[in-house]
């Protein structure tokens, strides 16, 4: 059968779309039919059921009319009559079609442009599926492309089979591109959007850096050698930790290069951004120290709770610890994960004294002991007045100066203080209206019902209410910093734990829970605590 020019025409016109946009031919065959379907209904009637097929060997084109087989005909358009259609075809049954061939039809302008849309529609919906699918799986990958055009500070890149974005404020400062320029980037998402698929690129991201370095550094890229973490100043400063897992590999010289030829690559992709290789270490302090590199550390002191330190460091070694705009103290703190404290020797020595006068003036007060003796015991190590009343005899007794006399007498005021703080603070939990059945909360004090009652808890169903949150607090990382939003009992020494278990004991007492869901939550059976807070907002809802 021989192929008309029309329909020749026609598949030439199918293939040089799929192969412009890259996509497959019987995408746009099918576009093509289904404008033709569009364009026929517009002739026949909207209601009326047209299929167009083309024929992707030979390019013939078919126009049917669909009926559907019905009982009893109540769109004649669109159905028909059993006996009318076993009269055409003797095997129908209700429920099928019926094709009725349609002649060839001539395309009018409106028509014709109707159709054009349906196509490019239906070509575009295309080009953006295959887009997505192609880059969705690229995300952490560098790129290369050409600047296509630069719109409000954006620049678009030409990545071959698809367009990607780098945002302004992902753009290295400083940083310009023009027309035609050859760009590398960091694909950090994708993303279906209304107008298709958006290709997100960076070259400020830390990963960008990390990725650079294990394309210059084999080491890297086999594995050997690993890069754990990354902070960037974008186009200043940057620290990046590395770790070998041979013995015999120096990372920080692998890193750097034969008189820096690795890390130079890294630098000039990056406008000059300074870059400090460091050392990782699993011990945080040691690592904290090299990351705070090029000032020397004297001591560190580790908070391990709140993922804070101090870091005590000579007088004049502060602004190059600190760095310009604490720039060099803000990059360790991002690649180490801590918030760092610095401080010179010299005032560490005056909030040590600070502290050791604090501490010696309470004993004095609360002991009724004279400057000498307060000192002494803030020496010894002493820091509270619980820990001198409930200390063994032996440990006071012990001290240069004091016998068993001195020991027993010390010891016995410092429990009267305890009492006589502990009526006070009693008094002040009556005046402020909590009620006693807290009290049998596990682990509640006196001085934790004042601040419960300060914060206008009065009643167990009061302290169901809370969160463990509510009680000890909770950090929120930002910026690179940790931000400490402090608990109703955050002056406490409360676990996170031990205020899960009050405030389960504080909502079974208030009847919100049951035994078996308090048991289940002391067990740590995965969902028993979110079942609690599910029944608390019942009970609020009530």
């Amino acid at each position: 059968m021989a192929v008309s020019a029309n329909r020749l025409e026609l598949l030439q016109i199918a293939e040089a779309v799929a192969r412009e946009k890259s996509i497959d031919k019987t995408i746009v065959l099918q576009a093509m039919a289904d404008a033709i379907q569009k364009a026929a209904r517009s002739r026949y009637g909207q209601e009326t059921n047209i299929r167009a097929d083309i024929n992707p060997q030979t390019g013939e084109m078919k126009l049917q009319r669909l009926m559907e087989v019905v009982e009893t005909v109540e769109e004649p358009a669109r159905q028909i009559s059993l006996e009318e259609a076993r009269g055409r075809n003797p095997d129908a049954q209700i429920g099928d079609f019926i094709a009725e061939q349609l002649p060839p039809m001539d395309f009018g302008r409106i028509a014709a442009q109707s159709a054009k849309q349906v196509i490019v529609q239906k070509v575009r919906e295309a080009e953006r599926d295959r887009q997505y699918e192609e880059f969705k799986d690229r995300i952490g990958e560098i790129v290369n492309g050409t600047v296509k055009r630069v719109e409000y500070g954006n620049v678009i890149v030409d990545l071959g089979r698809g367009e990607g974005i780098i945002r302004r404020d992902e753009l290295i400062p400083r940083e310009t591109f023009k027309y035609g320029d050859r760009v590398r980037a960091y694909i950090y998402d994708v993303r279906r959007e209304p107008r298709g698929p958006q290709i997100f690129l960076s070259r400020t991201h830390p990963q960008f850096m990390a990725k650079l370095f294990t394309m210059e550094v084999p080491e890297i890229y086999d594995g050997i050698i690993e890069i754990k973490s990354v902070a960037r100043d974008p186009g200043s400063r940057a620290k990046i930790a590395v770790v070998s897992h041979d013995s015999s590999i120096d990372p920080v010289g692998a890193c750097v290069g034969m008189r820096g030829s690795r890390v130079q690559a890294v630098v000039a992709e990056l406008q000059g951004e300074k870059i400090d290789i460091i050392p990782w270490n699993e011990n945080p302090a040691t690592f904290i120290v090299n990351a705070l590199q090029p000032a020397e550390v004297s001591k560190v002191v580790l908070d391990e709770d709140a993922e804070r330190i101090e870091v005590v460091v000579p007088n004049d070694q502060l602004s190059l610890a600190i760095g310009r705009r604490g720039q060099n103290v803000r990059l360790a703190s991002q690649i180490t994960g801590w918030d760092i404290d610095i401080l010179t020797e010299e005032e560490e020595s005056q909030r040590r004294q600070k502290e050791f006068t604090e501490r010696s003036k309470l004993f004095m007060e609360a002991l009724d002991v004279d400057e000498m003796v307060g000192q002494v015991l803030a020496s010894e190590g002493f820091t509270s007045i619980e820990e001198v009343a409930y200390v063994e005899p032996s440990e006071i007794s012990s001290i240069d100066g004091f016998d068993e006399d001195i020991a027993a007498e010390i010891q016995t005021r410092a429990r009267e203080f305890l009492e006589r703080q502990e009526a006070e603070l009693d008094e002040r939990r009556r005046q402020l209206g909590v009620q006693d059945e807290l009290r049998e909360i596990p682990g509640m004090t006196t001085a934790m019902l004042v601040a419960l009652g300060e914060d206008g808890v009065k009643t167990i169903e009061d302290f169901a209410g809370y969160s463990a949150d509510d009680l000890i607090g909770w950090k929120e990382r930002k910026d690179g910093e940790t931000k400490v939003i402090e608990g109703v009992l955050s002056k406490f020494d409360v676990s996170r734990a031990e205020a899960e278990q009050m405030i389960v004991f504080a909502r079974v007492k208030a009847g919100w829970i049951s035994e078996e869901e308090a048991g289940a939550a002391d067990e740590g059976e995965e969902g028993s605590y979110d079942e609690a807070d599910a029944a608390v907002a019942a009970a609020s809802d009530e």
